[in-house]
């Protein structure tokens, strides 16, 4: 029941194309990995190990600075700016039967010119280095749609084409910088975990993890299985959206974090990168197989309603 791992070495950073025989074997590998979980390793995807550290480093500058400088960085709630910036602890519930999560986040998605960028010791670092890491992310998630879209039977292009527009105005896919502060057990509350039950929302998401420890996945048995740290591998899951394309072929898999079991662990941070990747935010989802599985639906207002759960308080 454990999360299958895929070498991603073949059609890594920096390497050409592959030949048709290595893509179809590379995407049925993949496929098929997916086919348990919905969780998969891919590791020599090209993205350096000392890249992650680096912006987890960064990162945690950011997240040990006093509260009231923080909230000068706040997640906006307007239209315009709907998921850039600073997330506090226990703001979010991504299970709403739960209390809200032990958590704090920084979110890059779209870079409007009017969003108000950290600055650590008065350098502009966290800015350069987020920006950095999403465009490495953003390299790699063109190569895994389009060894996805093989996998399901499609030209290689299918897939990017719904997702032209990462990075801009047009298009959701956000980076989100995690940090699980140390946890005082006195103050959790009866059911609080780090992160409560979820599935993600989108196409798919690259998750780069510390050493701590904690998140676990849902078997399709319904039990959960250990998503542990594995060096030099990222870990690539469904999204909501990708479910709905594909009519459950490929499923989006609850997944949570747990307190630590061990009080020295309680006192440890954990820190992990996430990349949700959206499809633009005028395509329309609609069932490949052109069943009525799914209504259609709109990735922006599919985004909206589940942050309206989210942030339910």
């Amino acid at each position: 029941m454990s999360i299958k791992v895929v070498d991603f070495g073949s059609f890594g950073l920096g390497k050409p194309e592959p030949s048709a025989i290595e893509m179809e074997r590379l995407s049925t590998e993949v496929i098929r990995a997916f086919s348990d979980i919905g969780f998969v390793y891919l590791k020599n995807t090209g993205i350096e190990e000392e890249k992650v550290t680096e912006a987890m480093d960064i990162s945690k500058k950011f997240f040990v600075l006093p509260s009231d400088v923080k909230h000068q960085y706040a997640r906006s709630v307007n239209n315009e700016v709907t998921n850039f910036g600073w997330v506090a602890a226990e703001t979010e519930s991504l299970n709403p039967t739960r209390p809200a999560d032990l958590k704090e986040t920084f979110n890059v998605s779209t870079l409007p010119p009017l969003v108000k960028w950290p600055s650590i010791n008065h350098r502009p670092e966290f800015r350069e280095c987020m920006e950095s890491f999403f465009k490495v992310c953003e390299q790699l998630t063109v190569r895994i749609l389009k060894v996805i879209a093989l996998g399901l039977g499609f030209e290689s292009d299918f897939l990017l084409k719904k997702h032209k527009r990462m990075g801009s105005n047009g298009n959701e896919t956000t980076l989100r910088s995690l940090y699980y502060p140390p946890i005082q057990k006195s103050s959790v509350k009866e059911q609080q975990i780090r992160c409560g039950e979820h599935s993600d929302y989108g196409t798919f998401t690259l998750l780069f993890q510390d050493k701590t420890g904690g998140l676990e996945v849902m078997h399709k048995s319904g039990q959960f299985v250990g998503a542990p740290y594995i060096p030099n591998a990222v870990l690539l899951n469904i999204g909501d959206l990708l479910q709905r394309w594909t009519s459950d072929r490929l499923e989006s898999t609850v997944h949570r974090v747990l307190l630590p079991q061990s009080d020295d662990k309680m006192c440890q941070p954990r820190q992990s990168l996430a990349f949700f990747v959206h499809p633009d935010n005028d395509v329309i989802i609609t069932c490949f197989d052109g069943s009525q599985q799914y209504p259609p639906t709109n990735p922006l207002q599919y985004l909206m309603e589940r942050f309206d759960s989210t942030y339910k308080m």
